[in-house]
C-alpha cells in the first residue's frame, strides 16, 4: 500500500484548484520532499516537479560554458531580425538548491517559440555548496555574457534583453533588475518576468511580514517549512535576509525606479503571494509599470506542471504573450 505521506491538508481543500487537487492525490502524495530526507546532491538530477510538458521544437539548442556554470541557448526557428533576436534571459526556480539545465526547458521553449525570442537558461551553482551571493553573481556574469556576446554569438538585439525567472530564479531575476545599470558598462534591461518570485527572505511562518505564510501554511508543495529549508542553505547567515540582493523589496526607492517594466505571475494558495504582490506595488509607487496576475485556487508550483494543469498551460500562455509584447 503506497504510504500517505502528504495528503491535501482540509482547510485548504475547498480553495484549491479541483485539477491540482486529483493531480496531487494521484501523483504527489506519497512523493518524498527534499526537505525531509538526508541531503543528497544526487535529487538535482531529475525533474523538481512531476507533470511538466514536453520541450517545444525550436530552431536550435546549444549549450556553453561560462566558467563556473553553463547556460543553455534556445534560439527560434527561421531567419533572425535584421537587427538580431529580442533575448529573455531565464533563471529555473528550485529553492536555490535544486533545479538544473534541463528543469525547465519545456518553459524556455515555449518562451523561444511563443516569444520569437533567444532564450538563454542559466544553470547558475546552487546552495548549499555555493550559498549567496554565488547564484547573485553568476546572474551577474550571464547578462554581461549576453551583451558581450550579443552578435558574434548569440546574434541578439543588444536593445532587446529581457530577463525573468520563476520562484528563487524569479528573486535572481528581480535582483539583476536592480543590478544592470550600475553595471560597467551598463546594460538596458527592457522587461522583467517574475514567476511567482522570492522577494522577502525575512518572511516567516508567524506571517508578520508575509500575511500568505500564515494564511497558506497548509498549502502543498512549498510548505513554510520547505521554504525555510531553501532560505537556510542559501543564506546561512541571517545578517543577509534583509539584503536588497537576497531581498529586493528592501530596495530603495531610487534603485528600483531604474528598473524595467514588469510582469508578475503570484498563486493564490502560495505562501510567496503576498511578497510578490507587495514586489509589484514596490516598483509600481516608483512609476515602473507593472502587471500583477493572481491565479485563483493554484498553489506555487503549477507553472512546472503545464502538462498537467491547465492552469499551469495558461500561465505559460500568458508568460509568453506578455514577453511577446515587450520585445515587439
Amino acid at each position: 500500500m503506497t504510504e500517505l505521506r502528504y495528503p491535501l491538508h482540509p482547510d485548504i481543500v475547498p480553495r484549491l484548484d479541483p485539477e491540482y487537487a486529483a493531480f496531487h492525490d494521484e501523483q504527489l502524495i506519497a512523493l518524498p520532499q527534499a526537505h525531509d530526507l538526508p541531503w543528497d546532491p544526487k535529487i538535482r538530477s531529475g525533474p523538481t516537479v512531476p507533470g511538466g510538458s514536453t520541450p517545444l521544437e525550436v530552431g536550435s539548442v546549444k549549450d556553453y560554458s561560462l566558467g563556473k556554470f553553463e547556460v543553455r541557448v534556445f534560439t527560434p526557428e527561421g531567419t533572425a531580425p535584421s537587427a538580431g533576436w529580442p533575448v529573455f534571459i531565464f533563471f529555473h526556480g528550485g529553492g536555490w538548491t535544486l533545479g538544473n539545465i534541463n528543469s525547465e526547458n519545456a518553459f524556455s521553449s515555449n518562451m523561444c517559440k511563443h516569444a520569437n525570442s533567444v532564450v538563454v537558461s542559466v544553470d547558475y551553482r546552487l546552495a548549499p555548496e555555493h550559498p549567496y551571493p554565488a547564484a547573485v553573481e553568476d546572474a551577474v556574469v550571464s547578462l554581461e555574457w549576453v551583451r558581450d556576446h550579443a552578435k558574434d554569438i548569440l546574434n541578439v538585439d543588444p536593445t532587446k534583453i529581457a530577463i525573468g525567472g520563476s520562484s528563487s530564479g524569479g528573486n535572481l531575476a528581480a535582483i539583476l533588475a536592480l543590478k544592470a545599470p550600475s553595471l560597467s558598462p551598463p546594460v538596458k534591461v527592457i522587461f522583467q518576468l517574475l514567476i511567482v518570485p522570492v522577494t522577502d527572505n525575512t518572511a516567516d511562518t508567524s506571517g508578520a511580514q508575509q500575511k500568505s505564510w500564515a494564511e497558506n501554511a497548509n498549502t502543498p508543495w512549498l510548505s513554510p517549512a520547505k521554504m525555510v529549508w531553501f532560505k537556510n542553505n542559501y543564506l546561512p547567515d541571517a545578517a543577509d535576509w534583509a539584503k536588497w540582493d537576497a531581498s529586493p523589496i528592501f530596495a530603495d526607492d531610487a534603485l528600483l525606479a531604474r528598473t524595467p517594466a514588469a510582469w508578475i505571475a503570484v498563486t493564490e494558495l502560495d505562501i510567496l503571494r503576498d511578497e510578490g504582490i507587495a514586489y509589484g506595488e514596490r516598483l509600481r509607487k516608483v512609476g515602473v509599470e507593472v502587471e500583477t496576475k493572481v491565479y485563483k485556487g493554484a498553489p506555487h508550483p503549477v507553472m512546472a506542471m503545464d502538462g498537467a494543469l491547465s492552469v499551469g498551460r495558461q500561465l505559460v500562455a500568458d508568460a509568453a504573450a506578455a514577453l511577446a509584447r515587450a520585445v515587439s
